[in-house]
């Protein structure tokens, strides 16, 4: 998980937050919440095909059976127009009612339609009959339609919402056809079908593939979730066991049941858990060897080491009175001497960090004065090797509780550092403060580090180039003790570097410890500035 990561959660509200952990920290909630999405997509699908087809079934048929029993009922309708001896205009109306009666007549009780004889509006006559039977209206025929039978002299249809005398309404197909009547000219004979009982249909329909499709998702939920909590619970009880060998309870084990898989899972895991709990004993048994080794090893050279150190400090004051040679022996061994306890100092230490047995002594401490202390006692070195280092700190204090000695070996131990390599080049050493956390950045602009090997600086005895000559010596210990002294705090010790660029070492520290870290005041990475052409051409 990266600092940006936590720092972005950190803002979400409170109900997501909750949410996306659930999400995440349930495989069960995963899987059938998924479930029932997939399932619910497909009902969706399949309902609304099957409503579809049946939709287009039933209409067709409804239309299929409507056209051919208007087809016929015109056909009667045009024969018994051609053979009526009823050739005047003032016998029409007896004419019309007889045709109307008697396709209302085949209509049935109660009736399957409703006839409609309307006069053509292009015949340009205003005095002939016209009739309908029932209470439907004439706006119950659209305008689309009469304009088709007008215009193609045959039958036509079209769906339709039927209006009634009595201001109700209702879904509809209707079916118009031209109708020749001698002497008067044309008529539009429309049949009117109510498809009221096939919307009845498809609501029924619909409503049935929607309340099955919700049992059917219902029940895969509590199918899915009866199955994954029967095939999670076995992972569970393992993740539950691990998490107790974790705290060191390494005498837990899952229990064994049947021989299937999950029986197979639980022998095995129960094997790894003796291997784990075999090898962590050994490792406990080595880490005591070790430690009785570092301490014997400690008590029986230091005495040795405080002899030399007399002998050799008592050679190195009278050095002038010996000759050349034996003078410029003395001031080596000193040095050696030096190198020797600053070495032997940093093996202790680090036996201690590998044992678990150093010890944080915190108290609030202002971290600028640790910097500025160091600062002033590697002044010496930064002038004989010509950098020239500057302090930015901030006004206000930066106080936190840390253990001063450790976080000062810190701050030294970056600063020697960026001396070393930093080519005689400036070194800036800038301290940062907010409400969370103090931070102080070491930046050179030396040699700098090869992609990579910004993590591998705090390795034990790693060097960048080996080949490369060191002239005031190290163990190169001092990073992984300075790491070590930072995670101590909670705190992060971070490293950035470019060939040619420089490199940029940040501790972080929290102003309380045992506070998580959200973020560093003090950026690593410095901002690229633009070159100018002055600069360019220098």
């Amino acid at each position: 998980m990266t600092k940006t990561t936590v720092r972005g959660r950190r803002w979400m509200p409170r109900p997501l937050r909750v949410l996306r952990n659930r999400w995440f920290g349930s495989l069960q909630l995963r899987v059938v919440a998924s479930t029932v999405v997939v399932s619910l997509i497909v009902v969706i699908l399949t309902g609304t095909l099957l409503v579809s087809r049946i939709r287009t079934g039933l209409l067709e048929t409804k239309v299929k059976n409507s056209v051919a029993e208007a087809t016929s009922g015109v056909r009667s309708a045009q024969q018994l127009a051609d053979s009526s001896d009823l050739t005047q205009q003032a016998g029409a109306g007896q004419l019309i009612d007889q045709i109307s009666t008697e396709l209302s007549n085949r209509a049935g009780s109660p009736p399957l339609y409703d006839v409609l004889l309307l006069a053509n509006p292009g015949s340009g006559t205003t005095t002939v009959p016209e009739r309908r039977s029932g209470a439907i209206e004439e706006a119950s025929i659209p305008e689309q339609l009469r304009i088709a039978v007008e215009q193609q002299k045959a039958l036509a249809y079209s769906y339709t919402k039927i209006r009634y005398a009595d201001g109700s309404s209702g879904p509809g197909l209707a079916v118009g056809a031209p109708l020749v009547i001698p002497n008067l000219g044309t008529y539009e004979l429309f049949y009117v079908y109510s498809t009221q009982s096939e919307q009845r249909t498809l609501d029924l329909v619909q409503s049935s593939s929607a309340f099955a499709g919700i049992i059917l998702v219902i029940l895969l939920a509590f199918i899915i979730g009866f199955v994954t909590r029967l095939v999670l619970k076995p992972v569970r009880i393992a993740a539950d066991v691990a998490e107790r060998l974790a705290a060191g309870r390494l005498e837990e084990r899952m229990r064994v049941r049947g021989e299937d898989e999950l029986a197979r899972l639980a022998t095995a895991f129960n094997s790894m858990a003796g291997n784990i709990k075999q090898q962590i004993r050994q490792l406990e048994a080595l880490s005591r060897i070790q430690r009785r080794f570092v301490a014997d090893v400690s008590h029986e050279l230091r005495t040795p080491l405080t002899t030399i150190r007399m002998a050799s400090d008592l050679i190195y004051e009278n050095k002038d009175e010996l000759d050349p040679a034996t003078s410029r022996s003395a001031e080596l061994l000193t040095e050696q001497l030096d190198r020797f306890e600053e070495l032997f100092t940093e093996l202790l230490e680090i036996s201690r960090f590998d044992s678990g047995q150093a010890i944080l002594d915190a108290e609030g401490v202002d971290l600028r004065m640790l910097a500025e202390r160091v600062i002033n006692a590697a002044a010496p070195l930064a002038q004989a090797k010509g950098s020239v280092v500057s302090f930015n700190q901030p006004d206000q204090p930066c106080l936190a509780d840390m253990d001063a000695v450790r976080i000062e070996r810190v701050i030294r131990n970056l600063v020697v550092n960026a001396i070393e390599h930093g080519d005689g080049k400036p070194i800036v050493v800038t301290i940062g403060a907010d409400d969370q956390a103090v931070a102080v950045s070491v930046r050179d602009h030396g040699v700098g580090l090869r992609p990579g090997e910004a993590s591998l600086v705090f390795n034990r005895f790693w060097r960048s180039d080996p080949s490369r000559a060191r002239t005031i010596g190290g163990s190169g210990l001092g990073l992984s003790i300075a790491l070590e002294d930072a995670r101590l705090h909670g705190g992060w010790l971070e490293a950035w570097g470019q060939p040619a660029r420089g490199a940029v070492f940040r501790l972080t520290l929290p102003r309380k410890v045992g506070t998580v870290l959200q973020g560093s005041p003090v950026e690593l990475e410095p901002a690229v500035r633009a070159v100018t052409s002055e600069e360019k051409s220098s």
